[in-house]
């Protein structure tokens, strides 16, 4: 044992090798810990104040030079919350724009916010708006958001307290700072096409991003619609464009192909669209499962179907199946002198049909109002 650990086999260190050893050790975990760009101070008062992660506030914080005071973004944190941000909305805009922290309140954020809440978004609001539209905080008031609301409120129609107009705001697409000049060519060229009034504000409120495209992108997207058939004088053109600029082109041509495989010529097809443009807005799956059923169940003629696309549109669990079934338990009962249009049934609103096939049977309303309704039992 003694012979195992002898002095000669391990030499005790000198005083040198010990010095040599920690300050290589100390100079290691200076350089894993050591960060040019770290600021302790901001990053503490993140996770204190706002509830950031460790991770999250480090990395923040990493962005500003540790010589700046806490003192702004102190202010800036007291002053949303005083606004009724709440601590998730807070981070959650910090996150998108950490530039924040260190924008002067009064000069800056004051003027905004007033702006936003003088629009109507307030309190809890007015928090989750900014949560996830920080990046506006930091636009001019004067040269892009006034210029852009501006526009954007004199292309809404009847617009009572700004509730449309918020919805498009809350999109995120129309207040950037290249917003105005592009709302301004887009809502020029989408009027030469003849949308216009009612028209460009309804495309505005269900496609506001449309509004934020660059101009070749939008009139690619027109000329995709006018090669449909639609003429830039149809009423309908709105709803074309509305329809097709959710949709790619290889989506577009797998509806068409379906269509096709139901014996629909393409002139057919586009005949069809003409008609009822936003059936193509309906899913691969519905489409087929109406044109089977109004053509092999019902044994509609293809013809009917192609004067009166809009009944694909319906909804076949609680519009068409349910209608269908009442009038073939009284076309069964004999109730009916006429057997009437599906079709025509079909455009009936709930209370007038409830009244002309369910309540005028009164000693067959029950049974029939639990066809109607669907048997809870039959699964």
């Amino acid at each position: 044992m003694h012979t195992l650990f002898s002095k000669s086999l391990y030499p005790k260190p000198n005083n040198s090798t010990f010095l040599c050893f920690f300050s290589s050790l100390s100079s290691l975990t200076h350089s894993r810990n050591s960060n040019p760009n770290s600021n302790p101070s901001l990053s503490s008062f993140l996770v204190d104040s706002v509830t950031f992660s460790a991770p999250q506030a480090v990395s923040i914080s990493s962005r500003f030079p540790s010589g700046k005071s806490l003192e702004n973004p102190q202010s800036v944190v007291q002053f949303l919350k005083q606004l009724g941000f709440s601590d998730a909305d807070i981070r959650s805009s910090i996150q998108h724009r950490p530039q924040i922290l260190f924008s002067d309140v009064d000069k800056t954020l004051k003027p905004k916010l007033q702006f936003f809440q003088d629009l109507g978004l307030t309190g809890p609001d007015l928090g989750k708006f900014i949560s996830t539209n920080s990046r506006v905080l930091l636009y001019s008031l004067e040269r892009t958001l006034i210029p852009c609301v501006d526009i954007i409120k004199n292309t809404l129609v009847n617009d009572e307290n700004n509730q449309d107009l918020i919805r498009v705001l809350q999109g995120r697409y129309l207040l950037t700072s290249k917003s105005e000049s592009r709302l301004k060519c887009n809502i020029a060229f989408l009027e030469c096409c003849g949308i216009v009034g009612s028209q460009l504000s309804f495309l505005l409120k269900r496609r506001p991003w449309i509004f934020s495209m660059q101009e070749p992108a939008l009139r690619d997207l027109v000329s995709r619609v006018l090669d449909m058939g639609f003429s830039v004088d149809s009423r309908m053109l709105v709803h074309a464009v509305y329809t097709v600029s959710c949709m790619t082109g290889e989506t577009f041509s797998r509806k068409i192909d379906l269509f096709r495989s139901f014996g629909f010529s393409e002139d057919e097809c586009i005949e069809m669209l003409r008609r009822a443009p936003r059936l193509m807005g309906a899913s691969e799956a519905k489409l087929k499962f109406g044109m089977e059923f109004f053509l092999k169940d019902v044994k509609l003629e293809r013809s009917v179907l192609l004067r009166r696309p809009t009944c694909l549109m319906f909804s076949m669990g609680e519009r068409i199946l349910p209608r269908y079934r009442v009038l073939q338990v009284l076309k069964c009962k004999r109730s009916l002198k006429k057997e009437p249009s599906l079709l025509k049934v079909l455009d009936l609103s709930e209370e007038e049909f409830l009244e002309k096939f369910i309540s005028r049977f009164r000693d067959d309303a029950e049974e029939l109002l639990v066809v109607y309704k669907g048997d809870p039992l039959d699964s």
